[in-house]
């Protein structure tokens, strides 16, 4: 996999240099696990948590520097002995190879010309890493015991990573040794890159995924030393910070939900080479075949000999893949921003616009999302604000008599309007919440664009710069588009222009079928290395499941086969 995993081949040490003193570091540990494991800090102070979690995660990775176990070489070193070991295992390895694409990082390159839809490239079942593998390891005994592993399928996954590279023998070991050394996911950014990210829609995220990762470091840490189930993990003695962020950064980029050997549910996976492939936008064209039991994966589009071959990771926002998959994607064709909205339960007419709403599927209090599309609004977006700003008589026109239903499925129709005046009222309110979310924002557009214009900017700054600016860009266009739509639905006021007719329900030409809820506005759920996400958006395969790569955890806050890149978020802890 490349972007999202950009990294620069460095040498690897070959083994523990460094001693740290066992009593400061389980104080260390103790101090870091309270910390992560306090109540969230008020409002206005995550940074500041933020900051001293940091300082004490730097004090234990200093104490423990030299003490990873990892691999000699260059990491495309092992190119040849991962594509050797696929082969052997019956994974299809002909029509392409393993290539640098500079700033994408490698990924796959055509040795032939693929025709779209051919079926190019199957990884069986016994080669990919999985919560089930894990279970059959050395891990499986502490798993057993661990109501932490077992409700959380991606730290299961990681520490079943981290055994496997511990273990000279291990099966795994050809994939493991040609994964990156490091990732670019905020797990990796320094202090001030992280800042870069202040006011974006990702830095809560990157809070929280920080908190996260050191909480279940600390608390495993403690684990491996002290249960006895943990007696035989191979890296009980050098068991870092450093490989613990390695392992959540490989799964959370990587990770992809898949079947179970009787399909009878789903489970999380690593799955060798074809993770190697890069995003770019289209369709899910990756599935599961469980009569074969593999996972395959059809051309995206015809590819010529020596084109990178692309897959899509599934529909999210630039904000996910910075935080999932380490980067920026500038042709995001569905790039948005999220915006909350929700009516007032002490407004007048709450509970009648509340009702309305819940006839119409559509919660009276939830997250939207703005795009950079215009209009940049979805259906189920349009339908909250005509509801939002009805007046009373409005209302009761879409909860009694015999159209009041055929009115409700309306309601996300862009020509069919609710009144003149309530367009105005809709779009002078979009208008005016996305300049107030403007104003959150300490630099401007003109400034991260000549912020990006100079040289020497690391590229983990580039990337936060890229995202500020993409969301402010989402924004203005919002608010020039609210501004447009209210001068033109202010025109037909003042012209008396006669609002557009609705059919009866019964007339098939004034039923427009509207689905309300996007994908990414129900669940910001998809499918691609990291994912698993909607089979909506998926080709399915010999009747398998369709799969996203990089996500195929269930967002807490659900992933086919896509990326689903979420591999810190926690249920309990």
């Amino acid at each position: 996999m490349g972007k999202k995993s950009r990294v620069k081949t460095q040498k690897w040490g070959t083994g523990p240099t460094a001693v740290a003193n066992p009593k400061e570091m389980l104080n260390l540990v103790s101090e870091l696990l309270q910390k992560c494991s306090g109540a969230a800090p008020p409002p206005g102070q995550e940074w500041a948590e933020y900051v001293q979690i940091r300082s004490l995660v730097e004090k234990i990775r200093k104490k423990q520097k030299g003490l990873s176990v990892v691999f000699d070489g260059m990491r495309e070193e092992h190119f040849p002995e991962l594509m050797a070991w696929a082969a052997e295992n019956g994974a299809s390895c002909e029509g392409f190879e393993i290539c640098n694409f500079a700033e994408q990082g490698y990924g796959l390159k055509a040795t032939r010309d693929i025709k779209a839809e051919e079926l190019f490239l199957w990884i069986p079942r016994k080669m990919l890493l999985t919560v089930e593998s894990a279970k059959n390891s050395v891990l499986g005994s502490l798993y057993s015991q661990d109501r932490i592993l077992q409700a959380m399928g991606n730290v299961t996954l990681a520490l079943h990573l981290l055994c496997e590279r511990s273990n000279p023998s291990s099966f795994w070991l050809p994939y493991i040794k040609s994964l990156p050394s490091e990732y670019d996911t905020p797990l990796y950014y320094e202090e001030e890159e992280v800042r870069c990210l202040q006011a974006t829609q990702a830095i809560q995220d990157v809070f929280s995924q920080y908190k996260n990762t050191a909480r279940q470091y600390a608390y495993f840490f403690k684990v491996i030393q002290t249960h006895p189930a943990a007696s035989k993990l191979p890296f009980k003695e050098s068991f870092t910070f450093d490989d613990y962020r390695w392992a959540v950064s490989s799964v959370m980029t990587r990770q992809n939900q898949i079947p179970t050997e009787d399909g009878s549910r789903v489970t999380l996976a690593l799955i060798p080479l074809w993770d190697m492939c890069n995003h770019t936008n289209g369709l899910i064209t990756t599935g599961y075949n469980l009569e074969d039991d593999r996972c395959e994966c059809v051309a995206l589009m015809d590819y010529k000999k020596d084109e990178q071959i692309y897959i899509f990771y599934g529909t999210r926002s630039n904000a996910e893949f910075v935080i999932h998959n380490g980067f920026f994607y500038e042709a995001n064709a569905h790039d948005r921003v999220k915006i909350k909205l929700g009516v007032s339960k002490s407004e007048r007419l709450y509970a009648m616009k509340a009702e309305v709403l819940a006839r119409a599927g559509i919660p009276a209090s939830s997250m939207f999302a703005l795009h950079g599309a215009d209009p940049p609004m979805s259906a189920q977006l349009l339908a909250f604000l005509r509801v939002f700003c009805m007046t009373e008589e409005e209302l009761k026109d879409y909860l009694v008599g015999e159209q009041a239903m055929n009115n409700i499925l309306s309601l996300g129709n862009v020509e069919l309007p609710v009144s003149w005046e309530n367009e105005i009222k809709l779009w002078t309110f979009l208008e005016t919440r996305a300049s107030l979310l403007l104003k959150t924002y300490s630099s401007t557009t003109e400034s991260d664009q000549a912020l990006l214009e100079q040289p020497g900017l690391s590229f983990h700054t580039r990337v936060a710069v890229q995202l500020r600016l993409a969301e402010k860009q989402i924004l203005e266009g919002a608010v020039g588009s609210g501004r447009a739509q209210r001068e033109h639905f202010r025109k037909l006021l003042e012209e008396e222009a006669p609002l557009p007719r609705r059919q009866e329900a019964g007339d098939p030409d004034g039923q427009l079928p509207l689905v309300l809820r996007e994908l990414e506005e129900a669940n910001d759920a998809t499918l691609g290395p990291g994912d698993a996400g909607d089979a909506a958006d998926a080709l399915l395969l010999n009747g398998g499941v369709a799969m996203e790569i990089g996500n195929g955890v269930p967002h807490k806050g659900g992933p086919g086969v896509e990326r689903t890149g979420d591999g810190v978020e926690e249920n309990s802890q």
